[in-house]
This record gives structure tokens, C-alpha cells and sequence, in this order.
């Protein structure tokens, strides 16, 4: 039986999975989570589906030594590419996955939806069955984004390689009237506001990150493991690409993002 004092575990390739964490942590504040990027084999979204299966199951029997009571897969590429593996691996333990947050915008009223993601995201066949379902009744732009995330793991430091990359990649995408922007990536949160400069019109952005904060909630109420109370909440962060300057990028994606 699980521990109701037990942390949360989240992972992604790199830092992207620190945006939902931000998100998880807000929603949930009584709860202690532990933070893994992988990031010395970021990004997995240019890996193929069985590099990505191998890596991520390594990351979670890492995890799961740490006794976490539940599992987020903050990372798109991942979910779609390993979540049921995982799960049939560690079948007594909730593991949520993020996805790219199309319904959402559909849902919306959007009309016209540019979807961002890794070309591994992209090309899987969640995404692949979403784009079917919805493309009959609204316009949607699938934009991969090679190299991206990687930028984006660079933190601050990378800001005027995201911005270069980032126009080079949108230039086509302008032309539409674009009205809603999924954020397929986690990665990609962190320069939310980079992309929507990029429009002239308003745009609305869409995560996924509160559907998967309630989601990750329900999950805690069912098993009675959520807390009410934790006066030294603690959030922990680890890599594979084990730094003192990795660890401390980490704590300033979570503190501060990236600011232009």
C-alpha cells in the first residue's frame, strides 16, 4: 500500500516537464514531488518509439526506487510513445501522461488551430488519430518543431537560438489566420509568450497541464493518498546529466522560466 506521504514522481527528456510541474505544484500544494529530466539524452521527440520506450523505462525503475505514490510523464513524446509499457510495467502504480491538449482547443470553439510538437509527437499514431477526429470540422496546422526543445534546454542561455530557430520555423504558419496555438511539447510553454508574438491577431495557448492536475488529483482521491496538509513541502530535482549547473537550471526554469 502506498504511502499517502510519498512524493509524485515527474519526469521528462529535459526541463520541459519543469512547466507542468509548476502547474502541479500550484494545484496540488500539499504535495512533495521529485523532478527527473533526461536530460543527457534530450531530446527523445528526434529519438525513435523504441529508444524512447527503453529510456523512459529506465527513468521510472530510477523513480519508482524513491517510493512515489504516482507517476506524470511530462513529456509528450514519451506518453504516446511508452505510457502503456510503463504502465503494464508498474501496474499497481497511477501513471498519467500528458498529451497535446487538441481537444481542448477543438472544444473551444477554435476554429483555426496550429498544433506544435516534436516530429516523434507528430507522427505517432495519438496524435495521428486526434488529427483524424478533428480535422472534418476545424482547420489544423501540424507544425514539427526539429530542434526546439533542445534550444530550450539551454535555458536562459539559449534565448537568442530559440528566437532564430523559432521565426525560421513560424514563417509559414503566418500566413493563417490562426486563433488557438497546442503547445505539444513541454518544452514549449517556457516560450509561450515568444510564440505569441509572433501573431498579430490574438491567440489563445493550450497545455493540457490543468486537465492532467485534475486528472493526477481524482487519481490521489480515489486511492486516499492526496494530503491535506504539509507545512515542509519539498520539491526535488534530479538529472541524468548530474550538475551542479544542471540542477541549478532546473530550479530557475521552475522559479523564474525564461524571460525575454
Amino acid at each position: 500500500m502506498a504511502d499517502k506521504r510519498a512524493p509524485i514522481g515527474v519526469f521528462d527528456s529535459g526541463v520541459g516537464g519543469i512547466s507542468t510541474l509548476r502547474t502541479l505544484a500550484k494545484v496540488l500544494p500539499n504535495e512533495d514531488f521529485v523532478f527527473y529530466g533526461d536530460s543527457a539524452n534530450a531530446p527523445y521527440g528526434e529519438k525513435d518509439a523504441d529508444t524512447v520506450c527503453q529510456l523512459a523505462s529506465q527513468v521510472i525503475d530510477h523513480l519508482a526506487t524513491r517510493d512515489i505514490k504516482a507517476m506524470v510523464i511530462a513529456c509528450n513524446t514519451a506518453t504516446s510513445a511508452a505510457k502503456p509499457q510503463l504502465i503494464a510495467q508498474y501496474p499497481e502504480l497511477p501513471i498519467l501522461g500528458i498529451e497535446p491538449a487538441l481537444k481542448e482547443a477543438v472544444d473551444a470553439g477554435k476554429q483555426d488551430i496550429l498544433v506544435m510538437g516534436t516530429p516523434l509527437t507528430l507522427s505517432l499514431p495519438k496524435y495521428q488519430a486526434q488529427l483524424a477526429k478533428f480535422g472534418a470540422r476545424t482547420n489544423i496546422y501540424t507544425l514539427p518543431c526539429p530542434g526546439l526543445a533542445d534550444r530550450i534546454e539551454l535555458g536562459q542561455a539559449g534565448l537568442p537560438q530559440i528566437k532564430a530557430l523559432l521565426a525560421n520555423l513560424m514563417a509559414p504558419m503566418l500566413e493563417h489566420p490562426i486563433d488557438a496555438v497546442v503547445l505539444g511539447c513541454t518544452h514549449y510553454p517556457f516560450i509561450q509568450d515568444l510564440i505569441t508574438a509572433k501573431f498579430s491577431q490574438p491567440v489563445a495557448i493550450y497545455t493540457g497541464y490543468e486537465g492532467i492536475a485534475r486528472n493526477l488529483t481524482a487519481q490521489l482521491q480515489q486511492r486516499d493518498l492526496l494530503r491535506s496538509e504539509n507545512p515542509d513541502r519539498q520539491i526535488q530535482f534530479m538529472s541524468s546529466r548530474d550538475t551542479p549547473a544542471e540542477l541549478t537550471l532546473y530550479q530557475a526554469l521552475f522559479d523564474h522560466g525564461i524571460q525575454e
